[in-house]
């Protein structure tokens, strides 16, 4: 894509647009719908930093951190905002167990919850403006993956990270009560900041996990540089060098999608929460198995194992077969359908304690794994929606077959705020809290808009 995009001289940009929605949208304008999606995407996100709070990754990334007073979620050590944002980030990514976005995919709790954690302790501000934030940022977020389907992907980079550093500054923006001025060169700076490869799937190295913290991080810094009197570039969406451009190469991208409807049709309450700690597209394919294995198929004498899959992941989750097939690392394995298939057709389950060092190297698990294969369906919805299907064929001929149109957990088939509390109450026993309702209750009172910063503080290790 060569051509400018910019609009035509005298015309809004589309950072101005947005800043127009973002300075002019308040707590009240939040429908009780969404207010109750990012109440979930609260309580998720808490629960997934306490249960990865003394991972070795999380473990490092502290190590780096810099001197402050902002909460870790889970911890009693405090550091820098930028330093909690990243490590808050960090570990509610870190296994793969946070929400996405069908149409995206993107991972929104995992940059905004941070994000606005660290700006509320920051800026001292009310409950009601952190969550006002958390809105308008996973709106962005779902919206701009909209703007650009499958395309950030497949230029090499993470949607997550890239996008994501843009929504977290469009959330604390808006939880801030920035001028359109200033929202608009926080968006430009922010677009510098933007970035993140994905060449962690060639051997399930950490970056990945960093992702949503750097974003995060980095909107804390935009946005204080703007509030300084900083400027940043107006097209820096649309420009000869901007961000749709840069990252979404050779696409054109779909702006009607970012601001058709905005505020009052949102589009995050069809936010997917993850079942399954591992790769959102892996899932649906995980449930196809464990459906089979619930039928009792039996795994003797299995020739092949063939799943019909979209041609926009097989660069992510299919190749190269031979390490999909018998992933390097536990981290890798949640990146790997072979691994996810075998999973449920074996154990009937994926577990926090299923993406470990010793399952990886688990024989019953790689002698599955080394059976699954794939063919492209080109009929296949994605990125609208995340499909499964399995296919078993005996040394007899006989064949065994299950497919999903959907993922579970998402709109099609929505987890219930009583399955979504359960998951945080195993995901804080997992992560050694001996009283996960004490911190549900605390989730609770910041979601529904109560007190201010000294509310967030809590959520630091009692």
């Amino acid at each position: 894509m060569s051509a400018n995009l910019a609009a035509a001289p005298g015309s809004p940009s589309v950072s101005e647009r947005l800043a127009e929605w973002i300075t002019t949208i308040s707590p009240g304008d939040v429908s009780a719908a969404t207010s109750d999606t990012r109440r979930n995407i609260l309580v998720d996100i808490v629960g997934l930093c306490f249960s990865a709070r003394d991972t070795d990754y999380v473990v490092a990334v502290k190590a780096a951190s810099e001197p402050g007073d902002h909460v870790i979620i889970g911890h009693k050590d405090r550091v820098s905002a930028s330093s909690a944002a990243l490590i808050n980030g960090t570990a509610a990514h870190g296994e793969d167990f946070d929400d996405t976005f069908e149409g995206g995919p993107v991972h929104s709790g995992v940059v905004l919850v941070p994000a606005l954690v660290a700006a509320g302790q920051m800026y001292d501000l009310r409950n009601d403006r952190v969550m006002l934030g958390i809105a308008v940022g996973i709106e962005v977020l779902c919206r701009l993956a909209l703007t650009l389907p499958k395309a950030v992907h497949k230029a090499g980079f993470h949607p997550t990270s890239v996008l994501g550093a843009f929504a977290a500054t469009a959330g604390i923006c808006a939880a801030c009560e920035a001028d359109k001025k200033t929202t608009a060169n926080a968006l430009g700076i922010v677009g510098s900041m933007a970035s993140g490869i994905i060449e962690y799937l060639g051997d399930g190295s950490w970056t990945k996990r960093m992702h949503p913290g750097w974003a995060a991080q980095s909107a804390l810094r935009a946005y204080g540089m703007a509030k300084a009197g900083f400027k940043g570039p107006r097209h820096v969406f649309e420009g000869t060098h901007g961000a749709f451009t840069t990252f979404a190469h050779p696409i054109t991208p779909l702006t009607e999608n970012l601001f058709a409807d905005l505020g009052s049709n949102w589009v995050m309450d069809a936010i997917t929460f993850k079942p399954y700690p591992c790769g959102t597209m892996v899932q649906p394919y995980i449930d196809c198995a464990m459906a089979l294995k619930a039928r009792s198929v039996s795994t003797q004498n299995i020739r092949r194992i063939v799943c019909k899959t979209a041609e926009g992941i097989v660069h992510r989750l299919w190749e190269p077969l031979d390490l999909k097939q018998k992933p390097p690392t536990a981290y890798a394995a949640k990146f790997s359908v072979p691994y996810g298939v075998a999973l449920g057709l074996v154990r009937g389950h994926a577990e926090l304690g299923d993406f470990t060092d010793a399952s990886v190297t688990d024989p019953d698990l790689l002698a599955i794994a080394g059976k699954v294969g794939f063919e492209v369906d080109p009929a296949n919805p994605y990125p609208a929606a995340f499909t499964g299907h399995v296919r078993i064929e005996y040394e007899d001929g006989s064949v065994e077959e299950a497919e999903r149109g959907h993922m579970r957990g998402g709109a099609t088939e929505p987890l219930s705020r009583l399955e979504i509390d359960d998951k945080f109450r195993a995901n804080m026993r997992f992560g050694g809290h001996e009283n996960p309702d004490a911190v549900l209750a605390l989730c609770d009172r910041i979601a529904a808009g109560e007190g201010s910063s000294a509310l967030i503080k809590e959520l630091g290790q009692p």
